[in-house]
């Protein structure tokens, strides 16, 4: 496996704070979000690398490991153990030989520990951990915005798992334990799961926060009134006031996208009008309309 280099992926340094890990990756997932970047599969990975990233960095007990193992990280809790048993079976030499081995470069213990090969009787009955699995889930954005449930089937298992409302196009989540079975004993593989979220309603995501266009007649515009509107927690009655202009737009708060694994807390919705022009005009609405266009030019 190669060394993928978290820091550099979200422009920080190792003395990062947890605040500098948070505002760095919200500047990125908004720069490479897929929605902003369709039918760019470089934005998609780079937007997969920063989810992956933030998911190491910002937990700090995987930033502990990361940090002291680097691409090993995943494998420590197996090298500590290993470690331990090496010490108390090699007697004193043996462990100032196993100490001897540089920080943070574990490849050769690794190498033999979990890619195989021959070696003694005790590298044979190692404990090697089982193979990470991966997988996509496609949903529609209807799906994304409530909490349900799906079967997933992986190596002919079935894996019942929760979906939480506030998912996002292009995240990975790690489901543990549901990779391939450990050898000898070890630890199961994860499984990691990337989902994409189709975005073909009229309304449209990005982040919390909705977007959406409703066409209004003239006479509502001019005149002022009440409409209903369709949104994804069912339909919504606005007010709308006299001479409003066409690309007027009205921020409903709360009316959002849920926030991911944050009940109760919601995005924004923002329509914006589009005036529709009446066609069609019987001779009688066009000579009121003429009649209009006359008192408004004496004004």
């Amino acid at each position: 496996m190669n060394f993928v280099d978290y820091y550099k992926i979200l422009g920080i340094d190792k003395s990062a704070s947890s605040n500098d890990i948070k505002n760095a990756y919200r500047k990125l997932a908004r720069k490479y979000h897929p929605d902003l970047n369709p039918n760019n599969a470089d934005a998609k990975t780079n937007f997969q690398q920063i989810n992956e990233a933030n998911e190491v960095l910002s937990d700090p007990e995987k930033r502990k490991k990361y940090d002291q193992y680097g691409k090993d990280w995943q494998h420590a809790e197996e090298f500590e153990k290993q470690k331990q048993q090496q010490t108390q079976s090699s007697g004193s030499r043996g462990a100032r030989n196993f100490g001897g081995q540089s920080e943070g470069d574990f490849s050769d213990f690794f190498e033999s520990m979990f890619g195989g090969g021959a070696g003694s009787g005790r590298g044979r009955q190692a404990k090697y951990r089982g193979e990470d699995y991966t997988t996509e889930i496609h949903l529609e954005l209807i799906d994304a915005y409530k909490t349900h449930k799906q079967t997933l089937t992986v190596n002919g298992k079935n894996i019942r798992i929760t979906i939480p409302a506030g998912v996002e196009n292009g995240q990975i989540i790690k489901i543990s334990g549901h990779g391939g079975i450990g050898t000898n004993g070890g630890p199961n593989g994860d499984l990691y799961i990337s989902f994409s979220v189709a975005n073909n309603s009229k309304i449209k995501r990005l982040g919390n926060n909705l977007f959406a266009t409703v066409e209004l007649d003239l006479y509502t515009a001019v005149l002022g009134g009440e409409i209903t509107i369709d949104t994804l927690d069912g339909k919504v009655k606005l007010k709308v006031k006299p001479e409003t202009q066409n690309g007027t737009k009205v921020n409903l708060k709360g009316k959002g996208f849920p926030v991911y694994k944050n009940e109760g807390h919601f995005g924004d919705l923002q329509v914006t009008y589009s005036i529709k022009m009446p066609t069609n005009l019987t001779d009688k609405q066009k000579k009121l309309f003429e009649e209009l266009r006359r008192l408004m030019s004496n004004v």
